[in-house]
């Protein structure tokens, strides 16, 4: 069975619940938005994501109520370096978003949507480890699985695979 190809026309993808109050609530926030194998990926400004995020929890339509994972993906040599990327679940809808935030490589903070998602403590944790991302207004910003000494972040694509000596 082939695949259908990707919508990545933000007129065509309005209708859909997540999408739509975004555009309606934030706008200019809204980079890009890509519909394919039946999950919606939208691209929001790093400013407004927390924003976005909130937005989202407490949509009457569809209601984003679960943050299932938040994660990195390091673009090395390209720019914007990095994509913070939010996976979203609306639990009574059974449906699924996925928010994304590019970072520069000289620039790796965002705000923290832990004052939307209690839950995304340990994801920012994890993420600041491995990468480096560093999340503004975050409760407790340390290190969660390398030794508080470990230079670097090992996730990242310039990270030596012998480790700095």
């Amino acid at each position: 069975m082939a695949l259908a190809p990707p919508i990545t026309d933000i007129e065509q993808l309005k209708p859909h619940p997540a999408l739509a109050r975004l555009m309606e609530a934030i706008p200019a926030a809204v980079q890009a938005a890509k519909f394919d194998r039946d999950e919606l990926t939208v691209w929001i400004d790093k400013g407004s994501l927390r924003e976005a995020c909130a937005i989202l929890r407490h949509n009457p339509d569809c209601p984003f109520n679960y943050l299932s994972d938040l994660t990195c993906v390091d673009w090395y040599p390209s720019e914007p370096r990095f994509e913070v990327v939010y996976h979203l679940l609306s639990i009574s809808k059974k449906e699924r978003v996925r928010l994304k935030a590019r970072l520069h490589g000289s620039s790796t903070a965002i705000e923290s949507v832990t004052s939307v998602w209690p839950s995304a403590n340990f994801y920012e944790r994890e993420v600041f480890d491995l990468f480096g991302i560093r999340f503004t207004g975050h409760p407790d910003l340390k290190r969660i699985m390398m030794p508080d000494d470990w230079e670097g972040h090992p996730l990242r694509k310039d990270y030596p695979v012998e480790g700095y000596r």
